[in-house]
């Protein structure tokens, strides 16, 4: 893994820096709402003050305007990069490809793989790989820290709802991973057969290929089976969570140690790291898929020195 993102870094090492700092703006403003929400809850009553109320609201609808504005130009720039990645991807190894110099190249059908598919799954995982692990983190520490700050007892318990989900997918993401693996060495087979089906052995050549398919789909069997299981656990704890807020909340709020608009935050806090965690997971199965990808993309070829923009075409507006 490390290799992989030492490649990353040093062909993109000045774009993923504007990324990251675009990524720490969302992430210290995600715990911003949930101040807000919590305020104007705990002000609604007899006491109500018109002004108090118009101030909380503009607030809150300020920071959702602008961090919004921060999202929109971190993706944006994050899926620019993806695509300069995947078109500098497929033009090294097309150019190795037709290098006299290079000792290794795939064949026509793996070429035609790599650059149809593998070659835009990688690219694309590159333009997120620092900034949305970084996001996601910043996001989760930033929201569980305020309701920590805010009701010990409840930011302790969000902790607990974390940890459980992280070990399920560590224990059977690795698992997919062999998977992912599997399949593309059959998937690149397959494709290499078909582009040099020999007449003389057509027979062979369709009953080998029909045999890789039927691999492949018992492998993308299994795949689902993993990846469906993490959901549903996924969704089993999250509802765990969810009473569990209600039963801790209520309680707290019978001895005096809390009030509803924490209760209501540490609610919405559940929401809002359920959305980064999910995201933090998938990022690790892209990460795992990806790395894996990359892996048989480099071993295909011994030229894999990404060329520059720059070097690849001209610019587009």
């Amino acid at each position: 893994m490390w290799n992989f993102y030492a490649r990353i870094w040093r062909n993109t090492g000045r774009a993923q820096l504007t990324l990251v700092v675009l990524s720490l703006i969302v992430a210290a403003l995600a715990a911003a709402p949930l101040r807000f929400q919590k305020d104007i809850i705990n002000s609604l009553g007899p006491d109500l003050q018109t002004n108090q109320l118009l101030y909380l609201c503009g607030g809150y609808l300020a920071v959702i305007v602008v961090t919004n504005i921060f999202k929109f130009a971190l993706n944006y720039k994050s899926s620019v990069l993806g695509e300069d990645i995947i078109r500098r991807i497929r033009a090294s190894i097309y150019g190795a490809h037709h290098n006299p110099d290079t000792k290794r190249k795939p064949n026509t059908g793996t070429l035609a793989t790599i650059i149809a598919a593998e070659a835009e799954e990688v690219g694309r995982f590159v333009g997120q790989a620092v900034a949305n692990p970084l996001l996601q983190i910043g996001t989760l520490v930033s929201v569980v820290s305020y309701v920590a700050a805010t009701q010990p007892y409840l930011g302790g318990f969000l902790v607990l709802i974390i940890l459980p989900q992280a070990a399920i997918v560590l224990f059977l993401q690795e698992r997919v991973n062999r998977r992912v693996k599997e399949r593309t060495i059959v998937l690149r087979q397959a494709s290499s057969d078909i582009s040099e089906e020999d007449l003389k052995n057509i027979h062979h050549v369709q009953e080998k290929t029909l045999q890789d398919f039927d691999q492949i789909f018992v492998i993308r069997r299994g795949i689902f089976k993993l990846k469906l299981s993490m959901k549903m656990a996924m969704n089993v704890i999250s509802g765990i969570g969810l009473v569990g807020i209600l039963l801790i909340g209520g309680l707290l709020m019978r001895e005096g140690l809390s009030d509803v608009g924490t209760v209501v935050a540490a609610i919405s806090a559940l929401e809002r790291i359920n959305s980064p965690w999910r995201l933090l997971l998938n990022f690790y199965k892209e990460l795992s898929a990806a790395r894996v990808k990359f892996e048989l993309i480099v071993k295909s070829s011994d030229a894999f020195d990404l060329p520059k923009p720059a070097t690849v075409a001209k610019k587009t507006p």
